[in-house]
């Protein structure tokens, strides 16, 4: 068993595979008690190979071999070797064709890799190495094969036959059975291998190609989903539109089809031409699934549409590679979401993501480059470094190219590389070789781990009229690297004069026509740039629409940072500008005393908000919502929780307080009649609305709680009723909240989605989430331990966002996490190891908290047959 092992594997360890896999023709044998595969496969020598080595080695992975035979001879016992985790064929020729038969049993796979069975569905995920639990296979990225798949099973309780590809032929066979056969004209590496089978509902529809190709869209559901596909088929025609004319890309089956399955470790997943979806991530009704829901559907639907290029046509050719497909993809679905909404909004989104969870990573033990030098268990690696850090790398491209040259490298890269598995080198290269551009010191963005620290110290020359800015950028050292070099960082700045107007940038004095806003390229450790003809001294915008994943840190007073807050030209600054002043008032206000006085300022700055209608509302809905307990955590060395979470609480509150008027304004202004519409502006209006209820429910407004049980009872989507749920829930009116949470369950019972977005409220709660009450949720008879998204959504939202809760000083939250993480390993260490990321940055927080932590993740260590995935995680945390 793999879980066995603890091998680290390096990147500079790849060798080319000894032999290529030209077509694997596969039959499923679908039972109840399991599952019988025949895989024959036409192999050859690799003429790339330097090895003269006449074994064949395959992977394989909880596999019963039942036959094996080469050129159609059975081979007997000595002939070759089964280890469990490899298949050792001792002589093999130059070209052959390979027969193995094996037996595995789905309906106990708990570890949901390869095939299994969810809620009475087959369905498979083989990304990363999920195929060599299916048969025996050279399972890596750059071994691509054309796949058919013939799929026998019930035919009354398997109606539903899907694999890659077109379907080609089928029937009926003995003893109520039946047959699907599909062909995948497209060579694809064994993790993009698709298979589901189940008496699901199929939902049509059609889009017609830029060529004036037509084609058939599908999706399958659960017979009590039906009702939920239109959002999703909808994202995807949006999806397949958006590719033609921004990137050219034009899909190349005939079909294209969805699955939606309750039971998986992922969000969603790329098969060639048969994407399968956590439920979560695809099935919407405006009555089940809030705006957030709409949004990341949207975003996931793209996400996997996209990959059909940036990944499946063009894949890694190693999993160091893995940034290739999923950075260049989330950039691709980031500019999609920001074309389809608000384009600040979006920033901003990401930019949160990236600066309180991203940078916590790559400060923490599991800190590892964009293109990682080593790992372990391969799953660990599907991190926020690899996907939103990968985005950002392709995006600092696109910055210091420009749009037009960025699309000539893309399509150089597509047009160069399709059918291949290729490197992040292959993506830059071909970006240099259509831009011109030299982007050799770029590189290290993927060699480099941490985030860049950007130090800003200005002066102004009065006498000259000369602003000058030095700039100097510093990589901290993370986990085995030390004394990096400088990175390549496109930095975009502006200036604005004392009536908030954007300043022409001049570098050269006879400079005409100078821009109002620069990317100044840093490549060495310091620079200093000067700017001419300033009148007076300027405030600066630093890092405009966060044009680079670094720090930045220059010595703004609060009088600066709320005049950016009314001026600033850039969106994504102004919000930032309000963060940073939300956050320099908290950190004040840690360990003071209760009489210790709120910025006054703060006060007037939200109000400004509220009260201006002539502002971006989309924008204002992202600057009403204060820094995050977690963002704050993650500024400080040695971060004291209850203090940050009580300066946090105390300074909502007077904000509350001090605005009670104006938020019972705000929360009239946005109210709606009429049907449920997820458009931007429809969004907007309910989230200015329902973050006014949730700041009058924090001081426990009287009128605020008629508002919120009022609207819980009437609401006309879920996006308003889960809005009143949690600010009942969160607020003192204990009564309220133990009714309204019953009543939620009555009328969503039924709705497992629903019922995890209920479960999350109780958890995430810092009045109803403590422990005991976690404790008593994990035993209530919706709680599944075989559901990822259960897991998630109690002991998951716990330990991640009740902070105050999860960091009880007498370590019993860490305690809880640790036992369950144990018990999580044997049965799927995939969501076992992702479950220890609250405990792996031990050392920043303050002693009080650090020995329990430390403690629970020795108690995880100690465990007997630790499993990889939880072992390197562990592993590293506690590492010297």
């Amino acid at each position: 068993m793999r879980t066995q092992e603890h091998r680290t594997i390096y990147l500079n360890e790849y060798r080319v595979p000894v032999f290529l896999v030209d077509h694997v023709a596969l039959r499923f044998e679908l039972f109840e008690d399991g599952t019988r595969v025949h895989s024959t496969m036409k192999l050859r020598r690799n003429p790339d190979s330097e090895s003269s080595d006449t074994k064949l080695e395959l992977d394989g992975d909880s596999l019963t071999l039942e036959t094996i035979s080469l050129n159609g001879q059975t081979l007997a016992n000595g002939d070759y070797d089964d280890k469990g985790g490899k298949l050792i064929v001792h002589e093999v020729s130059d070209e052959f064709s390979l027969t193995i038969v094996t037996w595995i049993e789905p309906q106990n796979n708990t570890r949901l890799e390869g095939l299994y069975k969810s809620s009475g569905m087959f369905c498979t995920q083989c990304e990363a190495e999920g195929f060599r639990c299916i048969t025996f296979f050279p399972d890596r990225p750059d071994v691509m094969a054309r796949f058919s798949t013939r799929i026998e099973a019930d035919k009354a309780r398997y109606p539903i036959l899907l694999s890659n590809g077109n379907d080609v032929e089928r029937g009926d066979l003995d003893d109520g059975r039946h047959f699907v056969t599909w062909e995948d004209p497209f060579p694809k590496p064994s993790y993009l291998f698709a298979l589901v089978a189940g008496d699901l509902v199929e939902k049509k529809d059609s889009f017609t190609t830029m060529s004036g190709r037509e084609i058939d869209l599908r999706m399958y559901v659960e017979p009590r989903n039906s009702e939920k596909c239109d959002h999703a088929l909808d994202s995807l025609k949006r999806s397949m539109r958006w590719d033609e004319d921004v990137y050219g890309r034009e899909y190349d089956l005939d079909i294209f089809m969805i699955v939606a399955v309750d039971d998986f470790n992922m969000g969603a997943m790329e098969n060639k031409g048969l994407n399968i979806f956590n439920s979560s991530c695809v099935l919407a009704s405006s009555d089940t699934a809030t705006d957030a829901a709409y949004q990341r559907i949207e975003a996931i639907v793209a996400h996997e549409y996209f990959h059909n290029w940036s990944g499946n046509r063009v894949t890694c050719r190693d999993w160091f590679q893995l940034s290739l497909k999923e950075g260049f993809t989330v950039f691709r679905d980031s500019q999609f979401s920001s074309d389809m909404g608000s384009a600040t909004v979006k920033r901003i989104e990401d930019a949160t993501l990236l600066r309180t969870a991203q940078f916590a990573e790559d400060a923490g033990p599991m800190a590892h480059p964009v293109r990682p030098a080593s790992y372990m268990e391969i799953t660990n690696f599907y991190t926020l470094t690899i996907y939103e850090k990968g985005c950002e790398v392709v995006g600092m491209i696109h910055t210091l190219l420009g749009p037009e040259l960025f699309r000539k490298g893309s399509d150089l890269y597509f047009e160069r590389h399709d059918g291949q598995a290729v490197t992040t080198d292959d993506f830059v290269k071909a970006m240099e070789d259509a831009s011109g551009r030299d982007l050799s010191q770029f590189r290290l963005w993927y060699e480099q781990a941490g985030t860049p620290v950007i130090s800003v110290k200005d002066e102004f020359d009065v006498e000259r009229k000369i602003y000058r800015l030095n700039i100097r950028q510093q990589v901290p050292d993370t986990p085995g690297q030390r004394n990096k070099k400088p990175q390549h960082i496109p930095f975009a700045v502006g200036i604005l004069n004392s009536q908030g107007e954007d300043q022409p940038l001049k570098l050269d004095p006879a400079e005409n026509d100078a821009p109002t806003e620069r990317v100044l390229e840093l490549t060495e450790a310091e620079h200093t740039f000067e700017f001419h003809d300033i009148e007076a001294r300027p405030v600066p915008s630093l890092l405009r629409n966060f044009s680079a994943p670094v720090r930045v840190r220059y010595s703004w007073t609060r009088e600066q940072l709320i005049f950016l807050m009314n001026y600033d030209s850039d969106g994504f600054n102004r919000w930032d500008a309000g963060q940073r002043l939300a956050i320099d008032v908290v950190q004040s206000l840690v360990g003071q005393p209760s009489e210790t006085p709120v910025e006054p300022r703060l006060v007037t700055a939200y109000g400004h908000l509220l009260t201006d209608s002539g502002l971006d509302q989309a924008m204002v809905a992202k600057m009403l919502q204060l820094p995050s307990e977690a963002y704050l955590l993650e500024l400080n060395d040695a971060a004291d929780v209850q203090g940050i979470c009580e300066a946090r609480t105390r300074v909502l509150n007077h904000l509350a307080l001090s605005l009670r008027e104006e938020l019972v304004a705000c929360y009239h202004r946005n109210s709606e009649s009429g049907p449920y519409q997820p458009t931007p502006e429809a969004m907007t209006r309910r989230t200015l609305r329902n973050s006014a209820l949730g700041w009058l429910l924090q001081i426990n407004d009287e009128e605020g709680r008629v508002l919120a049980l009022k609207q819980f009872r009437e609401a006309g989507n879920m996006t308003d009723q889960s809005a009143a749920l949690r600010a009942l829930v969160n607020s003192d009116f204990e009564e309220d909240r133990a009714r309204v949470l019953a009543e939620f369950y009555q009328q969503w019972q039924h709705d497992p989605l629903v019922v995890e977005q209920w479960f999350a409220v109780q958890a995430s709660s810092p009045k109803a989430g403590s422990l005991e009450a976690v404790n008593a949720l994990l035993e209530h008879p919706a709680f599944d331990w075989k559901n990822p998204n259960k897991i998630r959504a109690v002991v998951g939202v716990f330990a991640g966002q009740n902070l105050i809760n999860f960091h009880a000083r007498d370590a019993s939250g860490y305690d809880f996490l640790a036992r369950h993480i144990i018990r999580l390993d044997d049965s799927n260490p995939q969501i076992a190891a992702r479950l220890v990321a609250p405990l792996t940055r031990w050392r920043q927080y303050a002693e009080t908290y650090r020995n329990g932590m430390k403690a629970a993740l020795e108690s995880v260590r100690d465990k007997s047959s630790l499993s990889p995935d939880v072992y390197e995680v562990v592993y590293k945390s506690l590492a010297d």
